[in-house]
């Protein structure tokens, strides 16, 4: 693990300070800026609802961030208000790292993603984590209901521009690649966790899960 000392001996123009990063990039133009609001309103709610997948980012008591990904059927994000905002945790793995640092550090950042359309929708907060029933049962799948439920107090709320979705060629499969170049998760698994198992015995067991334990 490279310190920030480390790292900054490796390079000859490290930047330091925000005058030395708007000496090159200048300031933003004002709509970039005006544009951050307090709370819900009608479009960002239009979005929310209509977002199958989101990252959510927290950081743990050191400062640690970690960001995790959030799917389901669209609209899984229940706006409970113009200022809350809930979000189911289905069956995963366990390691709970969202929950863990949000224990410890209230603060959290979202971003939603609609498939197909290239702005994406930035929220943060703080967040709690609550097992009401009154809610865990609207968020019920196949009649199940998540254990546990992220509820965020929102505190900031923009649109992001979809220059990066863009360049990434995101939704435009012709730009997208072979995938098989990718190893498949039960070989990162293999390389990564050295498991007592191999490749075709992990995707044996990641395959089950899938069928077994979405909801």
């Amino acid at each position: 693990m490279a310190s920030i000392s480390e790292l900054r001996g490796r390079f000859r123009e490290v930047i330091s300070s925000e005058e030395e990063l708007r000496a090159v990039v200048g300031e933003p133009p004002r709509h970039s800026v005006a544009k951050v609001i307090t709370a819900i309103d009608r479009i960002a709610r239009t979005f929310i609802e209509h977002a199958p997948f989101a990252f959510v980012a927290s950081a743990g008591e050191a400062g640690l961030l970690d960001v995790s990904p959030k799917g389901d059927p669209a609209g899984f994000v229940k706006v409970l208000d113009e200022h809350t905002l809930a979000i189911p945790d289905r069956l995963g793995n366990r390691r709970l790292d969202t929950f863990h640092n949000v224990l410890r550090n209230p603060n959290v950042g979202i971003i939603f993603l609609i498939p197909g359309v290239t702005h994406t929708l930035r929220v943060s907060g703080k967040a709690i984590i609550v097992r009401d029933d009154f809610l865990r049962d609207t968020m019920k799948v196949n009649g199940k209901a998540p254990d546990h439920v992220l509820v965020v107090g929102v505190e900031k709320v923009f649109a992001h521009c979809p220059k990066c979705m863009i360049r990434s060629g995101l939704w435009q499969p012709d730009t997208w690649g072979d995938p098989t170049a990718v190893p498949s998760f039960a070989e990162t698994l293999v390389a990564h966790a050295k498991p007592e198992k191999s490749v075709d015995q992990m995707q044996t067991i990641i395959e089950r899960g899938n069928k077994e334990r979405l909801y």
